[in-house]
């Protein structure tokens, strides 16, 4: 069995030890961190995640897995993030109020810092009030959400409804994600974006970031104040 292999049959194992060496010894050898990542890492969860739909593995199983997951993200993460990377944005990340998981919330962070982003975790069991007043103090521009649970995604919502009721919906891009969530609920919520894993994630957040940075030239364009 390969190195790769290895690290992905480990992941669903949750064997963190065997990660941090299996990693490190992969690094060593000069395995693209990229492909340690996607081939690996990111190959065993997805599997995993494929048992706990099935009913094979249940939440214990999973959130061990998911701090050796941890582990191998920590060892990857200063070959990843490209410190050259131009500055893209700010976003607050949390799991929201009642939900105590952080199941692949490290690696949303990594991948987002990895397209330019500075990524305030806020941590688990976040109400609206951490969410919004964490996003006002670091003038951020995407709030990106998480829920593990079908009894914690209500509070996604609570927190649009909290912007809108401190008039200040219009300022950030709602970003949610997680296990039970999924596009129809993020339009009944009125959520900008939905994602279904990391990497879309961090695509799509810069993908945004972007339009509104287009969109507000344009304005300003119009406006005589950009040349």
């Amino acid at each position: 069995m390969s190195l790769i292999q290895d690290i992905s049959e480990n992941i669903q194992l949750g064997k963190a030890k065997n990660i941090r060496h299996l990693v490190s010894k992969a690094l060593e050898e000069g395995i693209e961190p990229q492909k340690i990542l996607n081939e690996g890492l990111l190959t065993g969860m997805l599997a995993l995640g494929d048992k706990f739909k099935m009913d094979e593995v249940f939440v214990p199983e999973v959130l061990v897995a998911s701090r050796a997951m941890n582990v191998g993200l920590t060892l990857l993460e200063k070959h990843l993030v490209a410190e050259d990377e131009p500055f893209v944005g700010r976003v607050v990340l949390g799991t929201v109020r009642g939900d105590w998981h952080d199941i692949g919330k490290h690696m949303v962070s990594m991948m987002l810092r990895s397209v330019g982003f500075e990524v305030t975790d806020i941590g688990y069991d976040a109400d609206a009030d951490l969410f919004l007043d964490t996003a006002e103090e670091i003038h951020a521009d995407i709030i990106c959400m998480s829920a593990l649970l079908t009894t914690t995604m209500p509070s996604m919502e609570e927190v649009i409804r909290a912007m809108e009721q401190r008039g200040i919906r219009d300022k950030y891009i709602v970003m949610i994600g997680g296990a039970p969530v999924n596009a129809r609920f993020a339009k009944e919520i009125e959520a900008d974006i939905y994602t279904s894993d990391a990497v879309s994630c961090a695509q799509a957040a810069r993908k945004a970031m972007l339009e509104k940075r287009g969109k507000h030239e344009v304005h300003e364009s119009e406006n005589g104040t950009v040349q």
